[in-house]
């Protein structure tokens, strides 16, 4: 197997969609034998392992719980056949600049169109679009320096050819699920889930994960307001206070369960009667691939990496994006056909695995380096 660096701006402790691939990827290619080392940005909160090579970091004041990393090359890292970025910005850079220096071969992840959060430096419409305009261009200057992207949907691959004008290879690969930890939840594992978070019984409606403004959550807590049943968050962010005051208005019963523990996940996603997931922005939605992994259907806004990975009729169900009324109606359908969408979720299990996007991975691996050496 091919030796690896792979470069990222977000790694734990910080858990969301960038932090837990790279970490699941790495856990896999070491399982197989192989070499993945990480370069991330250093915090007190995490003691690196083997392997994991932090570096200075300082917080980034306009997005809460991401730090840059000040762009270096541990030397451990600079002897491996493939250096592999999973961002654009400081690490990526550093990642970049080592692959052209021992001409190695450069792979690229797009895991977040950066552009999406212009509204965080800005609430002024003529910069929010200038700092668009120039997110795409620094996007495409970077990604065309890559011998491949890899992207997690067709979605993410159609946004970088089409508007970003990225001309570089671009791979659709999924991200993948552990499918070992992802796993429905027995009675008495959601039993003990609802006891220790004090949820009461009957049907839960409920998300995991960022609660950024860019999820467009308030969505989901409108559309609530008159469905039978108990909204249970998970996670948290810059938005939670809001939605917190959006559901007291609309005399929701809801419960804003924090951070939980990646062990408790599995038991969350199967106590889950329906996992509602109204953000434009995914590139794959990986949160919605561990409930369907865990049997829980989906519904899913229509817009996005989600027109993709929420599969109607299947998986779950689409709604328009800013109709509150279908994503509504759509809660009480899935609501309805919890049990036969389950069953078609849990049918679908194995083409979610991680382990499939590795195999896959491997291989883009071996092409790049053979390349590189004709």
């Amino acid at each position: 197997m091919q030796s690896v660096a792979a470069f990222t701006d977000t790694y734990l402790p910080t858990v969301n969609g960038v932090s837990y691939t790279v970490q699941t990827w790495r856990d896999c290619w070491r399982e197989r034998g192989g070499r993945m080392d990480v370069v991330f940005p250093g915090t007190d909160d995490y003691a690196p392992t083997d392997g994991e090579y932090p570096v200075r970091s300082v917080s980034f004041p306009f997005y809460d719980g991401f730090r840059l990393g000040v762009p270096r090359v541990p030397s451990r890292v600079e002897d491996v056949d493939v250096v592999h970025a999973h961002t654009p910005f400081a690490l990526g850079l550093s990642g970049l600049r080592l692959a052209r220096r021992e001409d190695r071969p450069f792979v690229v992840s797009y895991h977040t169109p950066t552009g999406e959060y212009a509204d965080y430096l800005t609430s002024r419409e003529p910069f929010e679009r200038r700092i668009e305009s120039l997110s795409e261009r620094y996007e495409r200057w970077f990604f065309d320096r890559a011998d491949a992207v890899l992207c997690p949907s067709t979605d993410a691959r159609d946004h970088l050819r089409d508007e970003v004008g990225v001309d570089g290879r671009l791979t659709v690969l999924s991200n993948g699920v552990d499918i070992e930890r992802f796993t429905p939840a027995d009675d008495a594992a959601i039993a003990d889930f609802r006891e220790r978070y004090d949820l009461p019984d009957g049907p839960l409606v409920g998300y995991t994960g960022r609660h950024g403004f860019e999820k467009n959550l308030d969505e989901f807590v409108r559309a609530a307001a008159g469905v039978d049943a108990t909204v249970v968050f998970g996670g948290d962010g810059p938005a939670r206070e809001e939605l917190e005051s959006l559901a007291t208005e609309a005399g929701l019963d809801a419960r804003f369960l924090g951070f939980l523990p990646r062990e408790d996940l599995p038991a969350f996603y199967s106590a889950l009667d329906a996992f509602v997931f109204p953000s434009p922005v995914e590139t794959q939605g990986l949160v919605a691939l561990e409930a369907n992994a865990c049997g829980t259907p989906v519904v899913g806004v229509d817009e996005g990496a989600l027109t993709d990975t929420v599969v109607d009729g299947v998986t779950g169900y689409h709604y328009p994006l800013g109709d509150v009324e279908d994503c509504r109606k759509t809660i009480r359908r899935v609501l309805d056909e919890r049990e036969a969408l389950s069953a078609s979720c849990l049918d679908r299990r194995e083409e979610l695995g991680v382990g499939r996007a590795v195999d896959e991975l491997a291989s883009l691996y071996d092409r790049v380096v053979a390349e590189k050496e004709t």
